[in-house]
């Protein structure tokens, strides 16, 4: 689903909600460049001593900071230490009402499990269960943790909870099972394959066409395998953004674990090329937006080879050895592959690690073991905050380095940053190496997609209520819908209150500042199609005074949306900030609001 950029040209007055019953144009308008943005870098380091544990107190005074070489005055500071946070009372909101504001307690550093489902063999997920369940059920309170899942999308499985007991059931429920990956076909080095063992044979024997499509069937797995390890890279990469997206207005350090059993490779630019995303140039826009993602939401990667201790595949027992038979050098040629694989799977997980400030945990069978430390160092932690002495953004990758002056001590940290102009708008980042490259990524795709976690970058509230009791044979003028979808349809209202925090506004001349923003609602059936849409953008401007006011307030939107009245259906509402790129969304099954009361749509602001 792609947000259209069609707007609708307002001068709203305090308090008054704009509403979509006006007819959207795209206004003919330049778009001066908006520069009085303050830029802050925040890093957390971990610090441990030589037996890897961690390391405090420390003070300010203790730490060197560095940007690119140039030593950095650290403007904040803070030591954090483990302690046990009670969750906070859950919101009660009026009937009809929803939110996608997390209610998560504030103090300590926020955990997230991310069962990695894409790229884990199904044999090694069950151990990685039973290892989890351990922990749990010796861990102690007060650590908040969430559970995500990794599929061809991300998985909200368990919200932020403290309470081990409430994690524990989930791991022991039918939705913890586990679950066999469309992009890992099997087929690997040293394992064996009959249509290659058998064409082998065959060639061995003499039989030309045998040893042709021996060539052709190799060829055709390689192919097969790279294919699918580029939708694996490209559906992480979703699943990392999105997460990112979610924890964004969140405070404080996230630490992730990420449990995977095959990770995939080349999923982050390489900073010390002239174009670090020379690797990734068909994806730039997204890999980009993820690092910085990643790194505004203040999330270091723990990764954690969820396959432990590796044998070659070609020394299983299960395997014949067949393949071997007639040519004694494959052995060979499949043990070096595996090895090779193996070193860059693991160099990928240590990249990520360093990269955001984790560590990696591979070679070891006691995973349990890995999660307790990877939670305990990330509880123990500095904050550290400067404003970059080089006030030019191109884009380009500049390298942070923090030291201590106490010898023996390892710190982790990441390791830079892309400067990005905050001033430029979303999505505007190209690279010369990625001038041939598709489309734009859009960052919508994946907020909108059906059942995804709720992206947090713009918070807001929404009411919905039905509009009308009676049933329409057509969807309300404006709504996209699917023309295959038969009525009868019932019309609902939707209202939203979005907080302006979220927002970036320009500068205009005369003291003026303009706002574009997008609102969405989407209907999806129970198979999470989508059948209807209503899209409409907005382009606010603001004196000064009005903009100052509404800063502290909040900006408000109506929609109509048709759903068929026949069905199990779900709404879920969006507000995307074009300029800053900023996404909020939330979802709610339609069923919890039919049977509320009617509401009447409001007329129409008047526009100027």
């Amino acid at each position: 689903m792609r947000f259209a950029r069609m707007y609708c040209g307002f001068n709203i007055l305090s308090g008054l909600l704009l509403t979509a019953s006006l007819p959207a144009q795209q206004p003919a308008y330049s778009v001066p460049t908006f520069r009085t943005q303050s830029n802050l870098v925040v890093v957390d380091v971990v610090v441990t001593d030589g037996h890897n544990r961690p390391v405090d107190p420390l003070a300010a005074g203790d730490f060197t900071l560095l940007e690119d070489g140039k030593q950095q005055t650290i403007k904040a500071f803070e030591a954090h230490l483990p302690q046990t946070v009670a969750a906070p009372p859950t919101p009660k909101l009026a009937p009809g009402t929803f939110t996608n504001r997390l209610a998560v307690a504030d103090g300590g550093p926020l955990n997230v499990i991310l069962l990695d489902k894409l790229n884990t063999p199904t044999k090694d997920q069950p151990t990685l269960n039973d290892q989890l369940v351990q922990y749990l059920k010796e861990a102690r309170p007060g650590q908040r943790v969430a559970i995500f899942g990794l599929g061809t999308r991300l998985y909200l499985l368990q919200g932020f909870t403290s309470d081990p007991k409430q994690l524990l059931s989930f791991l022991q429920s039918k939705k913890a099972l586990p679950s066999t990956s469309p992009l890992l076909d099997g087929v690997e080095e040293g394992t064996d394959n009959l249509a290659v063992d058998t064409l082998e044979d065959e060639a061995y024997a003499g039989n030309l066409n045998a040893a042709d499509m021996l060539e052709h069937l190799r060829q055709f797995i390689a192919d097969q395998q790279a294919f699918q390890q580029q939708l694996r890279v490209r559906y992480t990469l979703d699943g990392f953004n999105a997460l990112a997206r979610y924890l964004a207005n969140l405070p404080g350090r996230k630490n992730l674990l990420w449990f995977s059993g095959s990770f995939p490779l080349s999923i982050l630019p390489d900073g010390d090329l002239k174009y670090p995303f020379a690797n990734v140039s068909d994806a730039e826009d997204e890999f980009r937006q993820t690092v910085d993602l990643l790194t505004r939401s203040q999330v270091a990667v723990y990764p954690v080879d969820a396959r432990g201790l590796q044998v070659a595949p070609m020394m299983n027992a299960a395997n014949s050895g067949r393949s071997y038979a007639h040519h004694a050098t494959t052995y060979s040629r499949d043990l070096n592959k595996f090895s090779s694989r193996l070193a860059a799977e693991q160099s990928t997980m240590r990249q990520m690690a360093e990269a955001t400030g984790g560590e990696a945990f591979v070679n070891t069978n006691g995973l349990k073991e890995a999660t307790e430390k990877a939670l305990e160092l990330g509880a123990h932690y500095y904050t550290l905050a400067y404003a970059p002495t080089n006030a030019h953004w191109h884009g380009e990758f500049r390298h942070i380095k923090v030291a201590l002056d106490r010898p023996g001590l390892t710190l982790a940290y990441r390791r830079g940053y892309y400067a990005d102009d905050p001033a430029a708008e979303a999505g505007q980042h190209h690279s010369a190496a990625a001038k041939d490259a598709p489309a734009a990524y859009d960052p919508v795709r994946t907020a909108m997609m059906h059942g995804a976690p709720n992206p947090t970058e713009i918070l807001f509230d929404a009411e919905v209520h039905p509009a009308s009791e009676a049933v329409e044979p057509q969807p309300v003028a404006g709504n996209r819908a699917d023309p295959k979808i038969k009525g009868p349809f019932r019309r609902y209202l939707v209202t939203i209150h979005a907080e302006m925090s979220g927002l970036r506004c320009t500068d205009l001349p005369q003291n003026q500042h303009q706002c574009r923003i997008e609102f969405a609602t989407n209907v999806y059936d129970a198979d999470g199609a989508q059948i209807n849409q209503q899209l409409n953008g907005v382009q606010v401007t603001l004196p000064e005074a009005k903009y100052l006011a509404l800063l502290r307030s909040r900006i408000g939107y109506h929609q109509q949306i048709s759903v068929p009245a026949k069905g199990t259906y779900f709404l879920r509402i969006a507000v995307h900030d074009t300029t800053s790129g900023h996404i909020g969304a939330l979802e709610l099954p339609v069923a919890a609001v039919a049977k509320l009361p009617v509401v009447s749509a409001p007329m129409a602001s008047p526009a100027h």
